[in-house]
């Protein structure tokens, strides 16, 4: 029976490269409030190399160095803007360079979790759907429900920068919630379940 004391290890992933954006705000919120069975931390992108095959004869040290993170981690989670109607290519970026070459697919049958943040009213829909069909040809299996759309995130932050607001807290809580539920069921042992 695995230790109850094991914390899942969480890999969080944000689209926007902004020091300060609301994205990044949002996954600091998802952060403090995750459950004790889940270690979320933060997976910087911004540095990585755009993916070239050619690349693969001398990998790139943040290649090999974001691979091996990624291949240790129990769980994924993306926290995405919407740019053009499309996730950041900073995200795209990094999901393929963690995807090559496909026999080391560092992804592959991780449990993960989608959250989209925009300012205006319609949560990062087209970004959100995106993301999750790049995350299914990467086999990154992708908590279906609660679908998690942040929308008018400014009106949730307050004067520090931090999400202040009571219903935008408790619809974090509920979906890292599940998002711990969903880590039990695919990756069992990994957050300390039987």
């Amino acid at each position: 029976m695995p230790d109850r004391a094991t914390r899942a290890d969480v890999g969080v992933f944000v689209g926007s490269l902004r020091r300060d954006s609301h994205t990044r705000k949002v996954a600091r919120a998802l952060i403090e409030i995750a459950p004790p069975r889940l270690q979320l931390g933060f997976v910087e992108i911004g540095t990585l190399p755009f993916y070239n095959q050619d690349l693969e004869e001398s990998v790139p040290p943040a290649w090999a160095e974001f691979r091996a993170r990624v291949r240790a981690l129990n769980a994924v989670l993306f926290v995405t803007p919407e740019y053009n109607r499309g996730m950041p290519a900073a995200l795209k970026n990094a999901i393929d360079v963690g995807s090559r070459p496909p026999r080391n697919n560092v992804w592959s049958g991780k449990p993960g979790g989608v959250v989209s943040v925009t300012t205006g009213g319609y949560g990062a829909m087209a970004s959100h759907h995106q993301l999750r069909q790049v995350l299914m040809a990467v086999n990154v299996q992708a908590l279906a429900l609660p679908e998690m759309y942040v929308a008018n995130i400014e009106a949730a932050l307050g004067p520090e920068g931090t999400v202040t607001n009571e219903k935008t807290i408790e619809f974090l809580r509920k979906f890292v919630d599940k998002f711990a539920t969903w880590i039990d069921l695919l990756a069992p042992g990994s957050a300390g379940s039987p």
